[in-house]
């Protein structure tokens, strides 16, 4: 498809902290498939484009970058795996090409880089009444992918935070769709302790009322449990995992990353102990300490990255 050349565009202690404190911490930290084609892509290099896909479950249209095969342009006949990535709270789909080597990484790697928005919240959900990110994620974006960049059936998801509990929400959600699933950092039991107030406060700094991602966490009890990765344990069974949580708290500057890594880590946890119950492997890195923040998961995702390489059946 046509190419627009244009310049850049700019992107607890082991028992649960307080409800009040996870959600103070936070708020203060993070500051049905498309028919029509996608709109002419927008050239920021020679292998990266910022597409815009009309969408259905969003009602309009929403931006994915992609990073193209260093050979994609001299092989029309081949079709590549797609690895997704899915960006934080508070961030956008340019987080990952702002933020890491991405881009260098994967060059000469016979695959194509998807990193589809999901909204200023940055939780890849299906909202209550509004908004569907994930159907915009799981369908509407490797539909586009299949039918204009020659993407095979085989994909990959990986996440940051909030794009962690989307990665592990996917692949739990739609058995079968990803051969692989890495979260770094993810809000993996969203019922935990303590967590609902955390997904409150992140709708919160956003403006929106708390009620319009899943409903009230007591009274909508059964929609918060089927949004939930652990409680969808099941349906990641075959998928290859990497899951990685640092302990959080303790180091200088800013505590507040580490508070609420701290926070995570219960939830992170359980999540893994409810795979090991049920025979689910998944390679898993507690770390201690750590933060919640790039300076950490830049590092978890190059440790995770034999696992979603093998799943992808690309070069480690």
């Amino acid at each position: 498809m046509p190419d627009q050349p244009q310049k850049p565009a700019a992107g607890v202690s082991r028992r649960t902290v307080t409800r009040a404190t996870a959600a103070a911490g936070l708020a203060a930290l993070f500051g049905a498939a498309a028919t029509a084609p996608a709109r002419a892509a927008t050239r920021l290099g020679p292998r990266t484009r910022d597409v815009s896909v009309p969408s259905a479950a969003l009602g309009r249209s929403a931006p994915v970058r992609l990073i193209l095969p260093s050979d994609f342009g001299t092989r029309p006949e081949k079709k590549y795996p797609v690895l997704y990535l899915l960006h934080g709270a508070h961030d956008d789909y340019t987080s990952w090409t702002r933020e890491t080597d991405i881009e260098a990484f994967t060059a000469g790697r016979d695959l194509i880089v998807a990193m589809p928005d999901a909204g200023p919240t940055g939780i890849p959900s299906v909202w209550r009444g509004g908004p569907d990110y994930e159907t915009f994620q799981v369908k509407e974006v490797p539909a586009l992918l299949a039918r204009e960049y020659r993407a095979s059936g085989v994909r990959a998801v990986a996440g940051v935070s909030t794009g962690g509990y989307g990665a592990m929400a996917h692949a739990a959600r739609h058995p079968g769709a990803f051969t692989a699933a890495a979260s770094y950092s993810g809000i993996l039991d969203t019922t935990a302790p303590g967590v609902p107030a955390i997904m409150d406060a992140i709708v919160a700094r956003e403006n929106l009322p708390a009620a319009s991602l899943w409903g009230n966490p007591l009274l909508n009890l059964l929609t918060w449990r089927d949004f939930n990765p652990r409680a969808r344990a099941t349906g990641l069974r075959g998928t290859a995992l990497y899951v990685s949580q640092g302990s959080g708290v303790g180091g200088g500057g800013d505590p507040l990353p580490g508070i609420l890594e701290s926070a995570l880590w219960p939830s992170a946890q359980g999540f893994a102990r409810t795979l090991a119950l049920m025979g689910i492997q998944a390679t898993t890195h507690f770390y201690g300490g750590g933060g919640h923040d790039w300076a950490h998961w830049k590092p978890e995702f190059t440790a995770s990255w034999p696992v979603l390489a093998r799943a992808l059946g690309v070069p480690e």
